[in-house]
């Protein structure tokens, strides 16, 4: 396989599709096929054993709800080339951006539940969504079949080098005394994180919203807002580079990536946005494909090296199995939702 083929990213239009009302009342997508309705009644026909057993033998396609360079396309994009190794199968990477990842995740849960669409999702997709959107297109814990979660970090909020503030002690003064300072955001967690410095440090913040953090950030570059939150993956480079200057981390304590840097509760106590990303799949997927997927992903995570390589980008290896995982999501449902309302947002 060419190498070459884990960096496409495509963006598609999104399909038509029946829905039904699932018991918590949210729309989820009509599954077609056979092989939908034998996972559902628990029934293995002897073809679906087959697929089972067979599976891979085509293309796999990952799904990224967030722009090419962001985090979790970086993520997937290490991973995916993984599995490409491991199957023998081609594995692509589709960036579907927008709606603070849910266009992407709204795709990956109406789609078959046969392990060739998977989703790298992310604490906003699969959690703070739920409180971010009125009319959210999935159920996060009910729609998706979690693989494995994959890794945890943080954000490093960040402004221009010559912002007048140098370091959190000033910037706290200075974004105190001028109000309506503009901060962009492409995820729930950067937004809730701009509600964070209005309601923990009593600031006055406009935000704007973007299709994606490293747009926020090349604004932010440009002079067009004052301030973003940034995943580490894209904050280092640029403050390595001169480009942006960090003013603490969302962490609750300061991170060995980034030692120099504040944890900003040090200035707003209870501050905090730790993010994670992981891999799922739709709803109904034949659990020896989950497993699959989740040892072969696990085996990654695990390699010699990998840790260093995620380091390298911002992230730390923090894998946990898909039972383990699907709980996780659940009680980060409950934690985004208070953590939005305590940051006076409101869903739109």
């Amino acid at each position: 396989m060419s190498p070459s083929s884990i960096c496409t990213h495509k963006t598609l239009r999104a399909k038509s599709s029946k829905r039904v009302v699932t018991r918590m009342g949210k729309p989820m997508m009509v599954r077609s096929g056979l092989l939908a309705c034998f996972v559902l009644l628990g029934v293995f026909s002897p073809q679906l054993a087959n697929a089972v057993d067979d599976y891979p033998k085509r293309q796999i396609k990952i799904i990224v709800p967030f722009p090419a360079g962001a985090g979790p396309d970086q993520v997937a994009r290490m991973l995916g080339q993984h599995l490409q190794d491991a199957f023998g199968q081609t594995v692509v990477i589709e960036n579907r951006t927008g709606a603070l990842g849910s266009i992407g995740a709204q795709e990956v849960a109406r789609s078959a539940p046969d392990g060739y669409t998977l989703l790298m999702g992310t604490n906003t997709t699969q959690a703070a969504n739920v409180a971010m959107l009125k009319n959210l297109p999935y159920d996060p814990a009910n729609d998706f079949a979690p693989i494995i979660r994959t890794i945890t970090t943080a954000m490093v909020l960040v402004v221009k080098p010559n912002f007048p503030a140098k370091n959190l002690a000033q910037f706290m003064e200075y974004a105190r005394t001028h109000p309506n300072l503009t901060a962009g955001y492409g995820s729930g967690a950067s937004q809730i994180s701009i509600g964070q410095l209005q309601t923990r440090g009593g600031m006055s913040v406009i935000a704007a919203s973007y299709r994606g953090v490293p747009q926020a950030v090349t604004d932010v570059i440009a002079g067009v807002v004052d301030l973003a939150f940034a995943d580490f993956s894209i904050a280092i480079p640029q403050m390595q580079g001169g480009t942006l200057r960090g003013i603490g981390v969302t962490s609750p304590k300061r991170n060995d990536l980034t030692p120099d840097l504040p944890s900003l509760a040090e200035a707003m106590p209870d501050f905090e946005a730790t993010i994670w990303y992981g891999l799922l799949a739709p709803a109904g997927t034949p659990e020896p494909i989950v497993n699959k997927l989740y040892d072969e992903s696990q085996k990654f995570l695990t390699m010699p090296g990998t840790r260093e390589r995620l380091a390298g980008v911002g992230v730390i290896v923090s894998p946990m199995r898909p039972a383990e995982f699907g709980a996780f999501i659940r009680s980060e449902i409950k934690r985004w939702t208070a953590d939005a309302k305590a940051a006076g947002i409101e869903a739109k």
